[in-house]
Formats: structure tokens, C-alpha cells, sequence
């Protein structure tokens, strides 16, 4: 009976303190409904558009506190998602497994909703896959794509394994709203230390919203992008060398979290056109600490015809 109870209590502080964030950190984008999923996304500056998608347990604000929209605003249109179950987005559950690839088929019909028909697909860490989807499923749509720290060949994971146990049927769900949120509070500081390491976490992520990437529903999305990871990359390896645009790969070359030389490296390896830059004293979160490389990337695939925009 105490343990219930102490369940119970959790769960209500759980949903108080969501809610709280999302009062605290209220949509500062638009929404395009796109079968039942409200996008919410930001965009800014004119030009080629640009893409940005962002990985997992993140949401538009990671870009934002980087940096990197506004540099790539200068010269571009530039489109952020919050991707299904992150920031301001939801995530039906019971309709589809929300891979990279039903990810992709989304994006690019939210894409042509937004008058953008051709534009730079720029995805880091997960949502470097889903960039790899479209580029796979909807090459008319991708100009070029620019991957940061993604993971592309399966490998033994058992960190992604137990980080996907709170989508597991009914005992995940209760874990989602009672004690996972707890846990992220409690692993927060060494998770981003290893994200970012041997970098130091820059000031400017403390803009991240941190009780955003904790709520019990976001938790929930996060696990079942880690417990999909390493069978998508299984499933697409074998195609990669069906990409025919322009891509540049960048990564940390100190990455603790995805080994850059086995994913990242064997990818160049595999599309022939591709261009590889491997940044020195960085590690995962390269958009955050070499910002300036990941817009030169996105400038190496850029164009004055880039992207057609309505």
C-alpha cells in the first residue's frame, strides 16, 4: 500500500510539474496538422530553405539555444520541427511506430504544406535517420543532406535497450509517469556532461528547457526512439548507397556516445559523393559546441537554386 501510494503521489507531482513546463515554455512557433499530428515548428530568415531536425529527447529550443538557426537564417529559409512526442508536437499512439521513415513521410507532406519542394535536410543524431529517410523515400524533395553524429549500422547496444524500458506495454507507461521523470532529474547533469564531452557544456544551453525533456510523455517518445534505433539501422544499411544527392557527414571526433568512425566514417565509406569533416576536441552535440561547422557544411550543399520556395 505505500509503495501505490508513493506511486500515485509521484504521478500527480509528475503531471503538475509538466504542466508547469509547458506553461512556463509555451509554443513559440506554428502548428500544420498533418493526419492528426500538429506540428509545431519555427521558421525564419528567406532564401534555399534548410531542414532541421533534431534528435532524440530534444526539441526545436536545442537549435535555437545554439545558435544555429540564426546563422543559417542569414542566408536561408530556415524550417524547425519539433518532431512527433518532442517539445510542442504529439505523438498518436496505436496508429503507426514512429520511425524514421513514417517520421520522413510526415515531414515531407507537412514540407509541401509550407510551399517548400526541394530544401537541405540537416538532422542530428536521430533525426539524422529520419534525414537519411527522406533522402531514401522522397529524393525529389531533398535538395542535399548534411548528418550530424548520426548512427546508421547496427551495433551492440544494451544502453539503448534500457533506455527504451519505458515504452514497454503498461509497466513502461506506469514508469513514464511515475519514477523515469525522477531518474532524468537525478541523471540529468551526467548525461549532458556526456553529450557534450571532452567539451564543456556551453552557457547557452542553459536555455534548454530541461523540464520540457523530462515530462512523462516526452520520456515515453524518447524510449521508443531508443528501443527503435539499432533495428532501423539494420533495415537501412544496406540501401545507403541508393542516395544520390549531395550529403556532407560532420561528428565530434571525441563522440561518447555513437562511435564516429564505425558509423559516420563507414557512411562515407558507402556514398561515394559524400564529404566527411571530423571535428577535433568535440564530442555528440557538435551543432552546440562547433556551430560554425555545421553551417559551413550546410554551405558546402547550398546553392542560389538550392530549394523552391511558395
Amino acid at each position: 500500500m505505500v509503495g501505490a501510494a508513493g506511486l500515485a503521489a509521484s504521478a500527480i507531482i509528475n503531471r503538475f510539474l509538466a504542466k508547469k513546463a509547458e506553461r512556463d515554455n509555451p509554443p513559440t512557433g506554428r502548428f500544420i496538422n498533418v493526419d492528426g499530428v500538429d506540428l509545431h515548428y519555427i521558421e525564419r530568415g528567406v532564401g534555399p530553405a534548410v531542414v532541421l531536425l533534431h534528435g532524440n529527447g530534444s526539441m526545436i529550443q536545442d537549435f535555437d539555444s545554439s545558435g544555429l538557426i540564426n546563422a543559417v537564417a542569414r542566408d536561408h529559409r530556415v524550417v524547425v520541427f519539433d518532431r512527433p512526442g518532442f517539445g510542442h508536437t504529439n505523438r498518436p499512439r496505436n496508429a503507426v511506430k514512429w520511425g524514421p521513415n513514417e517520421q520522413a513521410d510526415l515531414i515531407k507532406i507537412a514540407l509541401e504544406g509550407l510551399g517548400i519542394q526541394n530544401a537541405i535536410i540537416v538532422g542530428h543524431s536521430w533525426g539524422a535517420s529520419v534525414a537519411v529517410a527522406m533522402g531514401l523515400r522522397h529524393p525529389a524533395s531533398v535538395h542535399a543532406l548534411v548528418l550530424v553524429s548520426g548512427y546508421y549500422y547496427p551495433s551492440f547496444r544494451p544502453d539503448f535497450a534500457a533506455m527504451s524500458a519505458p515504452a514497454v506495454p503498461v509497466i513502461g507507461n506506469l514508469m513514464s509517469v511515475t519514477v523515469s521523470p525522477i531518474v532524468s532529474r537525478l541523471m540529468w547533469p551526467a548525461l549532458v556532461a556526456k553529450l557534450f564531452g571532452p567539451a564543456a557544456v556551453p552557457a547557452k544551453f542553459r536555455r534548454f528547457p530541461k523540464e520540457m525533456a523530462i515530462r512523462p510523455s516526452q520520456i515515453h517518445a524518447a524510449a521508443e526512439e531508443s528501443g527503435l534505433l539499432v533495428l532501423n539501422a539494420a533495415r537501412s544499411e544496406g540501401h545507403y548507397k541508393e542516395l544520390l544527392m549531395p550529403v556532407t557527414i560532420i561528428v565530434g571526433q571525441n563522440d561518447r556516445l555513437i562511435d564516429p568512425v564505425s558509423q559516420s566514417g563507414r557512411l562515407h565509406q558507402d556514398v561515394a559523393q559524400s564529404r566527411f569533416h571530423s571535428i577535433p576536441e568535440t564530442g555528440h552535440m557538435v551543432h552546440q559546441t562547433a556551430t560554425q561547422s555545421v553551417v559551413d557544411a550546410i554551405g558546402e550543399v547550398s546553392t542560389p537554386a538550392s530549394a523552391v520556395n511558395t
